[in-house]
């Protein structure tokens, strides 16, 4: 019986469809940021998912109504105060809820950030180190693709359970990979890496789920151990997603951060927000860009946008 790639997430056997499609996932003929344009109005029920579409001041003023509404009623501070101290905890059952349905590769990973792509790389050995790692969502088609063996991908969660998944996945071997816990708040860290040797570091919907006053720390922290010139790739959630809209009065912690019905937590950034994060700690600029998509449910008739904010910034050599 075939299997999806979510079992292949959990270390389980998959059919040689899955297989096929997901090594192909680099050939996407889907160019950077999409292809997809809504130029007709009357043609968007046509299509599931429409690519970088404008919004225009009436829409930002409703997106923003629906914000101040949803964050009128602040959660009770102590409360608060609890699902910082135990987020781990949250984590962790998350990854038990989902281990079976929620996982699944990222398909636009190397289209968006083709510096991924070791495939054919004849060049010096990489190394590419991923905060925020799940159960290896992107770790493991890296590591498909790198046959060459030239790339050693380091990895780390704040969820320990998430790391004993992802290293009980049959796809990890110790010699190309090495995934850890890691507290990336903490103050000090312990990891198994020099200072300025890291080529690649991979923010993917992670600083979002951290307290906003302390994400300045660790971009600081990953400053010391990316080499001059190297490179960090980001994308999470921009302001005005539709997951942020969708949040009740009494949910949210603090201006634009909020709390989810399974504990975890979210933040959603400008794109300003993310270029001073990086700037004010050293980073350079060479890509930033808002990705705004258009998801369609034709049989419902509904309109849901999407937010995503992406960039990629080098420290300077």
């Amino acid at each position: 019986m075939k299997k999806t790639f979510s079992n292949i997430m959990l270390g389980r056997h998959y059919s040689l469809i899955t297989l096929i499609k997901f090594c192909h996932t680099k050939y996407r003929k889907k160019p950077l940021h999409g292809s997809r344009y809504l130029l007709d109005a009357q043609k968007v029920f046509e299509f599931n998912a429409w690519d970088d579409v404008e919004w225009d001041a009436i829409q930002e003023a409703e997106a923003q109504k629906k914000v101040t509404l949803n964050s009128t009623t602040k959660l009770d501070r102590v409360k608060a105060e609890t699902y910082e101290r135990d987020a781990s905890k949250h984590w962790d059952a998350f990854y038990n809820i989902h281990t079976n349905r929620f996982f699944k590769d990222r398909h636009w990973l190397f289209t968006e950030f083709p510096e991924l792509n070791f495939s054919t790389s004849d060049e010096q050995p990489k190394t590419v180190f991923e905060l925020g790692c799940g159960v290896g969502n992107t770790v493991f088609p890296i590591l498909q693709y790198s046959k060459e063996r030239n790339v050693f991908v380091y990895c780390c969660d704040f969820s320990s359970q998430a790391i004993d998944l992802l290293r009980e996945n049959p796809e990890y071997h110790a010699d190309r990979c090495n995934a850890f816990a890691l507290d990336a708040t903490a103050e000090n860290w312990c990891v198994p890496f020099e200072e300025n040797s890291l080529d690649i570091v991979v923010l993917i919907f992670v600083l979002s789920a951290i307290k906003p006053e302390k994400v300045v720390s660790i971009m600081k922290k990953l400053y010391r151990y990316v080499k001059p010139g190297g490179m960090v790739l980001f994308r999470d959630y921009g302001r005005y997603d539709l997951a942020q809209l969708r949040f009740k009065p009494g949910q949210c912690l603090e201006e634009n951060f909020y709390v989810r019905g399974d504990g975890t937590q979210a933040y959603f950034f400008t794109e300003d927000e993310v270029k001073n994060l990086f700037e004010r700690v050293g980073f350079v600029k060479e890509e930033i860009h808002v990705d705004r998509r258009l998801q369609v449910n034709r049989g419902r008739m509904l309109k849901m946008y999407r937010v995503w904010i992406q960039a990629k910034y080098k420290k300077p050599l």
